[in-house]
């Protein structure tokens, strides 16, 4: 049996909502910040997360590890494992009655965080508790009340954030567009040098998503409507419209697209096409590292908008240590956690906080950072960023493109 399948089965087994989670737990929001801190020194904190990356690996074992021992005594463990896998371990011991596991702290975003709340495996809400949630994070932001179009709830905290840019050769694009009106006149002035992946591929979609977003009258309406078809349909004609306006002066005259961002990329390193793009603002570094891409290129977002993918930090309903999760994830949202993070020596992600609430000192920091010469200031990448909404829209996108634009001559 397939392990997504058997992780929707077990969730219709589990069959339980956020009420069940155990009192003894709950207590613990009771408790006042410094009372929390207290309880948490001396404590183990085991954190599960995805260990493919091996700088990441190294931000939280030789960075973050060290510090939280040093400044609240918590011995902090991370246990590679990928979201389902630890989602499932969660759900089982759920169904078994286990009031005490074996998770305090999990790396969760998108559906998993909707399949997790949904079946009462998340601690909280909790987030209100955490001086630096308070103090750091815009709480108004889309992003951060929503998760794929799941409200947070307070059942995740912020970690970090990758977002979407087009890239560009500036030797050969002088004027970047600004808006999607703007992106169409260049490529009608410019036929055959821009083109987008297959609906397919994931950056092929998030790009359809940019212009279906300005069709539907932005994210917010999105967002409220939650997936609805027929809204879907009857917001899509501008998109459409938009898409076969293009498609004669794409590459190969719209006749064919690049299977995957990888296809795109190699258009652009041979100069067929002037534009690539990508779901990380930071992504061109290593292209450019590595000679693939052209020393001259770099980014922009439009006016419009840029999808930003927010990932998050849950506790387990039946964490042995919630306190201790509490500190160590309120660490893992300070300003000198996420500067740290931000830095390319480790991970060299976007950040998950809001810069305008750090000291002139951090401000200096994060100045100080460089990303490269193709990556986008903080401020544009933070004024620029909307949220992803319902995840069933992908699929939706999918399949209606097939119908609307790439099977019609």
């Amino acid at each position: 049996m397939k392990p997504f399948i058997l992780f929707f089965m077990l969730i219709l087994a589990a069959g339980c909502s956020q009420s069940s989670v155990p009192n003894e737990n709950l207590g613990a929001l009771d408790l006042s910040w410094e009372q929390i801190e207290k309880k948490a020194d001396g404590s183990t904190v085991r954190m599960f997360m995805w260990g493919g990356d091996e700088g990441i690996n190294q931000y939280i074992d030789d960075w973050a590890a060290p510090r939280l021992k040093e400044q609240y005594g918590i011995n902090l463990e991370r246990v590679p494992m990928d979201a389902p896998e630890f989602l499932q371990k969660v759900l089982n011991e759920k169904k078994a009655g286990q009031l005490e596991g074996s998770t305090d702290i999990i790396w969760i975003n998108g559906e998993n965080f909707k399949n997790a709340k949904s079946s009462g495996l998340l601690f909280g809400p909790f987030t209100d508790k955490l001086p630096n949630f308070k103090e750091h994070v815009n709480q108004d932001a889309l992003d951060i009340q929503y998760d794929f179009g799941e409200k947070t709830e307070g059942f995740e905290a912020p970690w970090g954030k990758v977002q979407f840019v087009f890239l560009y050769d500036e030797t050969k694009v002088k004027n970047p567009p600004k808006t999607l009106d703007d992106l169409k006149s260049w490529i009608e002035k410019n036929p055959g040098k821009f083109t987008y992946p297959d609906a397919n591929d994931f950056t092929g979609n998030a790009f359809l998503r940019h212009v279906f977003y300005e069709s539907a009258g932005g994210a917010d309406a999105l967002l409220e409507e939650g997936f609805n078809e027929e809204f879907a349909a009857s917001k899509s004609t501008e998109m459409w419209n938009y898409l076969n306006g293009i498609k004669p002066s794409l590459w190969k005259k719209g006749q064919t697209y690049p299977n995957s961002l990888t296809e795109l990329d190699r258009l652009y390193s041979s100069g067929d096409v002037w534009m690539t793009m990508g779901y990380n603002e930071a992504r061109a570094e290593s292209m450019i590292e590595k000679g693939i891409f052209p020393e001259t290129t770099r980014s922009f977002v439009l006016e419009s908008g840029s999808l930003g993918n927010t990932h998050f930090l849950g506790i387990p309903f039946n964490s042995q240590n919630t306190e201790g999760a509490m500190t160590a994830i309120n660490f893992f949202m300070s300003p000198e956690a996420q500067l740290a993070k931000h830095d390319q020596t480790y991970w060299g992600e976007g950040l998950a906080v809001d810069p305008s609430t750090f000291d002139e000192k951090e401000k200096n920091q994060l100045k100080e950072i460089e990303r490269g010469k193709s990556v986008l200031p903080q401020e544009i990448l933070q004024e620029a960023l909307v949220p992803e909404v319902d995840a069933q829209y992908v699929n939706w996108l999918k399949e209606n493109w097939m119908n609307e634009v790439a099977g019609k001559k």
